[in-house]
């Protein structure tokens, strides 16, 4: 017996802020907006939570990460590379020290 596998729909920052905006508008509700995009209600309460946390930062979108996130990645790449120059220094000097004597 074959199982198809759905492709799961993916959509753009722009298509999921219009939609958090056009749900919270008055007279609209979240359902009724979801049925209207052809998204499932979960979706767009997730999107809402997501939108609420994080205003234009949500949604950065497949391989891009939020500035704090990219700001925090940038200071561990420099960390890393600074604990690799001490340790070469650590053995220039345990090698220079080893010469003199």
């Amino acid at each position: 017996m074959e199982t198809e596998k759905q492709e799961r729909k993916q959509y753009d920052k722009e298509f999921k802020i219009n939609a958090v905006k056009r749900s919270m508008e008055a007279g609209c509700s979240t359902a009724s907006v979801a049925r209207e995009l052809g998204i499932e209600p979960n979706t767009l309460y997730n999107w809402k939570r997501e939108y609420r946390n994080e205003a234009e930062a949500a949604f950065p979108g497949k391989g891009n990460l939020k500035p704090e996130d990219e700001e925090l990645r940038a200071l561990k790449k420099r960390n890393a590379e600074l604990e690799e120059e001490v340790a070469i220094l650590k053995k220039a000097m345990g090698y220079f020290s080893a010469i003199k004597k």
